[in-house]
């Protein structure tokens, strides 16, 4: 079986470069009958189940291990990503972060987006017993797919949530030619 057929492209192969590994989209309306796909399932699963599992105990555990902040990216903005016929959107999830300490950066096929959350003044005054807030710099790193048109692609930040909108272009349609196949 061709699994490259699973993950024409991918929105995050690059944002952890050092592990290269691509992951396939599953698409939720097929139903497989092949037993092969099934027990690919059941170990995607698994793999799924441990990797959460692993990131809520270095969570857990990350106050009294401050050196990994910074090599696990501590501070990683949630976002999601969304299509429709027309276009892509993806929704980044910054509170506290202004438009001002935010970039955008396209690099042939990759969007960068990147920028800083800064910590509020110190309270003098206080004794804190719990910190749970993130602070520090933040980047995300996107695939885009071949249909984005990066020279119409507009963003806007409200209320904590950047959005990006990716318009998509026409692919130009392959140039498949079927052969006739002639019985002697």
């Amino acid at each position: 079986m061709n699994f490259s057929k699973l993950a024409p492209w991918n929105w995050f192969k690059d944002e952890e470069s050092n592990k290269g590994e691509v992951i396939p989209v599953k698409n939720n309306n097929q139903v497989s009958t092949n037993s092969a796909g099934s027990l690919l399932d059941i170990h995607r699963e698994f793999d799924s189940l441990f990797h959460s599992l692993r990131q809520n105990i270095e969570h857990s555990f990350a106050p009294f291990n401050l050196g990994n902040i910074a090599n696990e990216g501590w501070f990683k903005p949630s976002l999601d990503v969304a299509t429709s016929d027309n276009e892509y959107t993806v929704k980044l999830e910054i509170p506290g972060v202004e438009a001002k300490d935010m970039q955008i950066e396209i690099d042939g096929d990759t969007m960068i987006i990147k920028g800083e959350k800064k910590q509020e003044s110190e309270e003098k005054n206080k004794d804190f017993y719990r910190i749970e807030r993130s602070y520090g710099s933040f980047q995300r790193v996107l695939n885009l797919p071949q249909d984005a048109d990066v020279d119409k692609i507009e963003s806007t930040h409200k209320d904590g949530v950047l959005t990006i909108n990716i318009p998509k272009k026409s692919l130009p349609k392959s140039d498949t030619k079927r052969i006739e196949i002639k019985s002697k």
